[in-house]
């Protein structure tokens, strides 16, 4: 098989947790371009990678690379997808796919146009008791599907001394909790459960009008060589540091979401995004309730599901699992699959996908791993989440 070139365009946590699934997937990582040139060569070493490049331009034009890692801030998200597939280079960009809906749409119509393959790390799918809970809601075992609701929270950015790029709009874009984590929740549910959300009226909340300026960098460890929170990915867990500065700045972007919607199929559902939730490091649960039988997730107990029903009750764990969860199930049950396993699954697709050419589906009938439009999708929630905060009604998704 034909190893996969690689290059990375950021840094930070998510960068390396992409170079792992790289290697795993049997590819090789070229290169890696960080905010300067001096930080690409620092990040050389700590991603094992071949060589630094000066600009993440000139890693998407390289000929000995295959395919982009976009592991950037997310206002830079929209002009290296252009640059990248513009070079004939596959992509694997970070959600969002870019700052709005529509600019999104584009991307993804340039990425159809270009027969490239064009993929989102929404990689939560990739949980094998994630996958299980499709598997049973496609089969009928929940009857008809009435109610959708949970929640995803996390505590990183509780304190008024947390910072991190993802706050300022002009570089992690309007929508900062909702943007960042609840796609991944509007993404899975609507995956598993096969409903897509139609409509909903949102409460968007600033629990932190002002932050300091010069505070602590989450998503970094001290001591680590990381790069300050410079580069992007969602962090799973920080420590505490010292605060660097007291100057305070506005902050505009949002802190935590409360969403009431309606699918297309009838049932409705309810879902709470908060990165302000003490002791939740990344909490990302889910029950979809049937007429028959309800089914739900943890992200962060994610060895098993609970499945309701009205006479008897049933945690299952991974283990004889549908063919579908199965296929994406490589350690034997007992032995815990965790963030990285989901990340280089979704790499082993997307790269299996690069190397033939059959692999990479078709607008009747998708791919494996979750593309482009997928990420367009969770785009054109953020918008209407955003809207119908502004103007206190409920907003139709596009």
């Amino acid at each position: 098989m034909t190893t996969i070139r690689a290059g990375i365009a950021g840094a930070g946590m998510v960068a390396a947790v992409h170079a792992d699934a790289i290697r795993r997937a049997g590819g090789v990582v070229v290169g890696v371009a960080a905010s300067t040139p001096e930080r690409s060569k620092a990040a050389v070493q700590r991603l094992n990678a071949g060589r630094a490049f000066d600009t993440a331009e000139e890693l998407a034009l390289a000929d000995d690379i295959d395919v982009v890692h976009v592991c950037t801030p997310n206002a830079l998200h929209g002009p290296l997808v252009r640059a990248a597939l513009a070079a004939g280079k596959h992509v694997v960009c970070e959600k969002p796919l870019s700052l709005t809906g529509a600019d999104s749409e584009e991307l993804t119509a340039l990425a159809e146009r270009s027969g490239l393959v064009a993929a989102v790390p929404l990689v939560y799918r990739y949980h094998p008791m994630a996958v299980e809970a499709r598997e049973r809601v496609r089969a009928g075992d929940l009857g008809a599907i009435r109610l959708i609701h949970g929640h995803y929270l996390q505590d990183w950015l509780a304190r008024p001394d947390d910072n991190n790029w993802r706050v300022d709009p002009a570089v992690g874009g309007a929508s900062r909790a909702f943007a960042d984590i609840g796609s991944h929740w509007c993404d899975l549910v609507e995956w598993v459960s096969g409903h897509r959300i139609a409509e909903l009226v949102a409460a968007a909340q600033t629990v932190m009008p002002q932050r300091a300026a010069a505070g602590r960098e989450t998503f970094t460890s001290a001591g680590d060589g990381t790069d300050s929170g410079a580069e992007s990915g969602t962090g799973h867990g920080t420590e505490r540091g010292t605060d660097h500065g007291t100057t305070a700045v506005a902050v505009t972007t949002e802190d935590a979401v409360q969403v009431l919607f309606r699918t297309e199929q009838g049932a409705t559902g309810a879902v709470v995004v908060s990165q302000v939730s003490p002791g939740r490091k990344n909490r990302l649960w889910f029950e979809i309730d049937g007429a028959e039988r309800s089914v739900s997730f943890d992200g962060e107990d994610p060895e098993s599901l609970l499945l309701g029903g009205r006479d008897r009750t049933e945690i299952l764990r991974r283990d004889n699992l549908s063919p579908g969860a199965a296929r994406v199930n490589a350690v034997p049950a007992g032995h815990p699959w965790g963030y990285r396993d989901c990340f280089a699954a979704f790499t082993a697709d997307v790269y299996a996908a690069i190397a033939d050419p059959a692999l990479r589906g078709t607008p009747e009938q998708s791919p494996l791993y979750p593309a482009f439009p997928d990420a367009a999708r969770t785009a054109h929630i953020t918008d209407a989440v955003l809207a119908s905060a502004a103007n206190r009604s409920w907003i139709e998704v596009s």
